[in-house]
Protein backbone atom coordinates (compact mmCIF):
# COMPACT_ATOMS: atom_id res chain seq x y z
CA UNK A 1 0.00 0.00 0.00
CA UNK A 2 2.84 2.44 0.85
CA UNK A 3 4.51 1.87 -2.53
CA UNK A 4 1.16 2.37 -4.26
CA UNK A 5 0.61 5.68 -2.43
CA UNK A 6 4.02 6.99 -3.51
CA UNK A 7 2.89 6.88 -7.13
CA UNK A 8 0.79 9.98 -6.39
CA UNK A 9 3.71 12.02 -5.02
CA UNK A 10 5.65 14.56 -7.08
CA UNK A 11 8.86 15.87 -5.47
CA UNK A 12 9.69 19.43 -6.50
CA UNK A 13 12.43 21.97 -5.88
CA UNK A 14 11.90 25.26 -4.08
CA UNK A 15 12.65 28.68 -5.54
CA UNK A 16 15.70 29.13 -3.27
CA UNK A 17 18.47 26.65 -3.86
CA UNK A 18 21.28 25.35 -1.68
CA UNK A 19 23.79 27.79 -3.15
CA UNK A 20 21.73 30.80 -2.03
CA UNK A 21 21.26 29.45 1.50
CA UNK A 22 24.97 28.70 1.87
CA UNK A 23 25.93 32.20 0.80
CA UNK A 24 23.52 33.71 3.33
CA UNK A 25 25.21 31.93 6.24
CA UNK A 26 28.74 31.93 4.77
CA UNK A 27 29.54 28.22 4.77
CA UNK A 28 28.90 25.02 2.82
CA UNK A 29 26.47 22.45 4.14
CA UNK A 30 27.82 18.96 4.61
CA UNK A 31 27.27 15.70 6.46
CA UNK A 32 30.09 14.61 8.77
CA UNK A 33 29.28 10.97 9.50
CA UNK A 34 31.12 9.53 12.51
CA UNK A 35 30.93 5.74 12.66
CA UNK A 36 32.50 3.35 15.14
CA UNK A 37 31.88 0.98 18.01
CA UNK A 38 30.04 2.01 21.16
CA UNK A 39 32.61 3.69 23.39
CA UNK A 40 34.94 4.65 20.54
CA UNK A 41 34.31 8.37 21.15
CA UNK A 42 31.92 9.43 18.37
CA UNK A 43 29.56 11.60 20.41
CA UNK A 44 32.35 13.18 22.46
CA UNK A 45 34.24 14.18 19.31
CA UNK A 46 31.07 15.43 17.59
CA UNK A 47 30.33 17.71 20.54
CA UNK A 48 33.90 19.00 20.56
CA UNK A 49 33.69 19.82 16.83
CA UNK A 50 30.32 21.47 17.43
CA UNK A 51 31.85 23.63 20.13
CA UNK A 52 34.85 24.68 18.02
CA UNK A 53 32.77 25.53 14.97
CA UNK A 54 30.10 27.37 16.96
CA UNK A 55 32.74 29.47 18.69
CA UNK A 56 34.09 30.37 15.23
CA UNK A 57 30.63 31.57 14.17
CA UNK A 58 29.47 28.58 12.10
CA UNK A 59 26.01 27.02 12.03
CA UNK A 60 26.45 23.41 13.13
CA UNK A 61 24.20 20.71 14.55
CA UNK A 62 24.79 17.25 16.05
CA UNK A 63 22.45 14.35 15.30
CA UNK A 64 23.32 11.85 18.01
CA UNK A 65 22.25 8.19 17.94
CA UNK A 66 20.75 8.00 21.43
CA UNK A 67 18.95 11.34 21.09
CA UNK A 68 17.37 10.35 17.79
CA UNK A 69 16.32 6.95 19.13
CA UNK A 70 14.57 8.66 22.04
CA UNK A 71 12.46 10.69 19.64
CA UNK A 72 12.20 10.29 15.87
CA UNK A 73 13.23 6.63 15.88
CA UNK A 74 11.77 5.48 19.21
CA UNK A 75 9.73 2.85 17.38
CA UNK A 76 12.83 0.99 16.15
CA UNK A 77 14.76 -1.83 17.78
CA UNK A 78 18.34 -3.03 17.29
CA UNK A 79 17.75 -5.96 14.97
CA UNK A 80 19.46 -5.73 11.55
CA UNK A 81 16.24 -4.43 9.97
CA UNK A 82 15.74 -1.91 12.79
CA UNK A 83 19.29 -0.66 12.41
CA UNK A 84 18.90 -0.28 8.65
CA UNK A 85 15.73 1.77 9.02
CA UNK A 86 17.35 3.84 11.76
CA UNK A 87 20.19 4.81 9.43
CA UNK A 88 17.88 5.31 6.45
CA UNK A 89 15.84 7.86 8.38
CA UNK A 90 18.81 9.72 9.80
CA UNK A 91 20.44 9.78 6.36
CA UNK A 92 17.36 11.57 5.02
CA UNK A 93 17.31 14.04 7.93
CA UNK A 94 21.05 14.75 7.69
CA UNK A 95 20.75 15.41 3.95
CA UNK A 96 17.98 17.96 4.61
CA UNK A 97 20.07 19.74 7.26
CA UNK A 98 23.05 19.89 4.88
CA UNK A 99 20.83 21.16 2.08
CA UNK A 100 19.87 24.03 4.39
CA UNK A 101 23.59 24.88 4.64
CA UNK A 102 24.13 23.41 8.10
CA UNK A 103 27.38 21.61 8.95
CA UNK A 104 25.74 18.42 10.19
CA UNK A 105 27.51 15.99 12.50
CA UNK A 106 26.06 12.47 12.68
CA UNK A 107 27.26 10.26 15.54
CA UNK A 108 25.85 6.75 15.01
CA UNK A 109 27.43 3.31 15.25
CA UNK A 110 25.91 2.68 11.79
CA UNK A 111 27.50 -0.79 11.52
CA UNK A 112 26.71 -1.65 7.89
CA UNK A 113 28.69 -0.32 4.90
CA UNK A 114 25.70 -0.45 2.56
CA UNK A 115 23.63 1.73 4.89
CA UNK A 116 26.39 4.33 5.13
CA UNK A 117 26.81 4.22 1.35
CA UNK A 118 23.08 4.85 0.94
CA UNK A 119 23.32 7.87 3.25
CA UNK A 120 26.21 9.20 1.16
CA UNK A 121 24.13 8.98 -2.02
CA UNK A 122 21.55 11.34 -0.52
CA UNK A 123 24.03 14.24 -0.57
CA UNK A 124 25.81 16.03 -3.45
CA UNK A 125 29.23 14.64 -4.36
CA UNK A 126 31.95 15.77 -2.00
CA UNK A 127 29.63 16.85 0.82
CA UNK A 128 29.53 13.56 2.74
CA UNK A 129 32.53 13.08 5.02
CA UNK A 130 32.78 9.60 6.51
CA UNK A 131 34.91 9.42 9.64
CA UNK A 132 35.96 6.11 11.13
CA UNK A 133 36.31 6.63 14.86
CA UNK A 134 38.45 3.69 15.86
CA UNK A 135 39.37 2.28 19.23
CA UNK A 136 40.25 -1.37 19.96
CA UNK A 137 37.40 -3.43 21.35
CA UNK A 138 39.31 -3.80 24.62
CA UNK A 139 39.47 0.00 24.95
CA UNK A 140 35.76 0.42 24.16
CA UNK A 141 34.85 -2.26 26.72
CA UNK A 142 37.07 -0.61 29.30
CA UNK A 143 35.45 2.77 28.74
CA UNK A 144 31.91 1.36 28.47
CA UNK A 145 30.33 4.81 29.13
CA UNK A 146 26.76 3.48 28.95
CA UNK A 147 27.42 0.14 30.64
CA UNK A 148 26.26 -1.69 27.52
CA UNK A 149 29.17 -4.11 27.32
CA UNK A 150 28.62 -5.17 30.93
CA UNK A 151 24.92 -5.67 30.23
CA UNK A 152 25.75 -7.63 27.09
CA UNK A 153 27.95 -10.02 29.08
CA UNK A 154 25.00 -10.62 31.42
CA UNK A 155 22.67 -11.26 28.49
CA UNK A 156 20.70 -8.09 29.21
CA UNK A 157 21.41 -6.49 25.80
CA UNK A 158 20.77 -8.12 22.43
CA UNK A 159 22.49 -7.29 19.14
CA UNK A 160 25.46 -5.60 20.78
CA UNK A 161 27.72 -4.39 17.99
CA UNK A 162 31.09 -6.10 18.09
CA UNK A 163 29.81 -8.79 20.46
CA UNK A 164 26.84 -10.57 18.91
CA UNK A 165 26.20 -8.20 16.01
CA UNK A 166 28.67 -7.27 13.25
CA UNK A 167 30.49 -4.01 12.63
CA UNK A 168 31.76 -3.41 9.11
CA UNK A 169 34.62 -0.91 9.12
CA UNK A 170 34.68 1.73 6.37
CA UNK A 171 36.73 0.81 3.30
CA UNK A 172 37.82 4.32 2.34
CA UNK A 173 36.74 6.89 4.92
CA UNK A 174 37.65 10.52 4.33
CA UNK A 175 39.18 10.60 7.82
CA UNK A 176 40.33 7.90 10.25
CA UNK A 177 40.66 8.81 13.92
CA UNK A 178 42.33 6.58 16.51
CA UNK A 179 40.99 7.64 19.87
CA UNK A 180 43.27 5.43 21.93
CA UNK A 181 46.10 7.75 20.82
CA UNK A 182 44.30 11.11 20.60
CA UNK A 183 42.32 13.32 22.94
CA UNK A 184 38.85 14.51 21.83
CA UNK A 185 40.34 17.99 21.32
CA UNK A 186 43.03 16.59 19.02
CA UNK A 187 40.49 14.52 17.08
CA UNK A 188 38.20 17.52 16.66
CA UNK A 189 41.12 19.59 15.39
CA UNK A 190 41.73 17.04 12.62
CA UNK A 191 38.11 17.32 11.49
CA UNK A 192 38.00 21.13 11.61
CA UNK A 193 41.25 21.34 9.63
CA UNK A 194 39.77 19.02 6.99
CA UNK A 195 36.75 21.34 6.68
CA UNK A 196 39.05 24.36 6.35
CA UNK A 197 41.22 22.71 3.67
CA UNK A 198 38.21 21.67 1.63
CA UNK A 199 36.41 25.01 1.71
CA UNK A 200 33.40 24.11 3.86
CA UNK A 201 33.91 27.05 6.22
CA UNK A 202 33.42 29.72 3.55
CA UNK A 203 30.64 30.48 1.03
CA UNK A 204 30.68 28.46 -2.21
CA UNK A 205 31.99 30.03 -5.39
CA UNK A 206 29.41 31.17 -7.93
CA UNK A 207 28.03 28.23 -9.88
CA UNK A 208 29.73 25.65 -7.68
CA UNK A 209 26.57 23.55 -7.23
CA UNK A 210 25.33 23.96 -10.79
Amino acid sequence: MANESRKNLTPHDGTIDRHVRENIIGQKGCVIWLTGLSGSGKSTIAREVEKKLSEAGHLVYVLDGDNIRCGLNNDLGFSPSGRRENIRRIGEVAALFADAGVITLVAFISPYRNDRASARKKTPKGTFIEIHVFAPMETCMERDPKGLYKKSKKGEVEYMTGIDAPYQEPDKPEISIHTQNETPVQSAKIIVEYLERNGFLCPPAVGEHE
